[in-house]
């Protein structure tokens, strides 16, 4: 993202974002409610038009794309509160996040991958997906994710409503997933655990960059710990 403005309605969010992530990488966006961190995961998707500035997937310009476009090249999301079909099963939902593409054979391999990676859900698999609890539902989440082969994963929050131990879980499945070349970019509120698997981050506050660096420096900073980790994790 270059320099971006988007918003709803007359109402500006972004005020000239600009942030990177690298091939490979694991980045997270860190701020308050309202910062303006889900607004840019969805500005990235093309689902809030971008107003001024550019967003580039590999040198090549995808805002102005409708959403299904920008998710056929390579980018999906894992929304906030997990927004699963919650009248359908478990393999009804991976199957829908496959729905862009059409290699069969490839699709139930794939489904497949996510048993393995969450045994959890395969012992569930014709669950409806609105009885499952709420870390069950993030595993499902990400797995419907993982079915449209991404190369970028956004990810808003998945933290949220989580108990510690579920947490821990989760994050350690992002960084599992970052390890088979996955580029991630994780929006959180829980900051000390974000920066403990991303390699960089930036700090968003009223729709506006005010830090970034390594994962290593944000959390040695002393700056960030006073002003933001303790917000971040109330």
């Amino acid at each position: 993202m270059d320099e971006v403005v988007s918003g709803y309605g007359a109402s500006e969010v972004l005020h000239g974002i600009s942030l990177t992530v690298n091939e490979g990488e694991t980045v997270c966006l860190l701020g308050s409610n309202a910062a303006g961190k889900s607004t840019t995961l969805r500005t990235i998707l093309g689902m809030v038009p971008t107003r001024k500035g550019s967003v580039k997937l590999r040198g090549e310009r995808i805002d102005g794309l409708a959403t299904p476009d920008i998710v056929a090249k390579g980018i999906t999301m894992v929304p906030e509160n997990r927004r699963l079909f919650a009248k359908m099963t478990v393999r009804e939902n991976l199957e829908i996040g496959a729905q862009l593409r059409d290699d069969r054979p490839a699709i139930a391999s794939d489904i497949e991958s996510v048993f393995s990676m969450f045994p959890r859900l395969k012992e569930r698999v014709t669950q409806k997906a609105g009885t499952l609890s709420g870390g069950e539902q993030q595993m499902l989440a990400i797995g419907r994710a993982l079915m449209a082969k991404p190369s970028v994963l956004l990810m808003d929050e998945p933290s949220m409503g989580l108990a510690p131990i579920l947490v821990e879980q989760v994050f350690e499945t992002i960084d599992e997933i970052s390890k088979q070349g996955i580029t991630i970019l994780v929006v959180e509120q829980n900051a000390n655990v974000a920066l403990g698997i991303a390699d960089r981050g930036y700090v968003i506050q009223t729709g506006r960059i005010v830090m970034k660096d390594s994962a290593k420096a944000l959390l040695a900073n002393p700056e960030l710990s006073r002003a933001y980790l303790g917000e971040l994790e109330g």
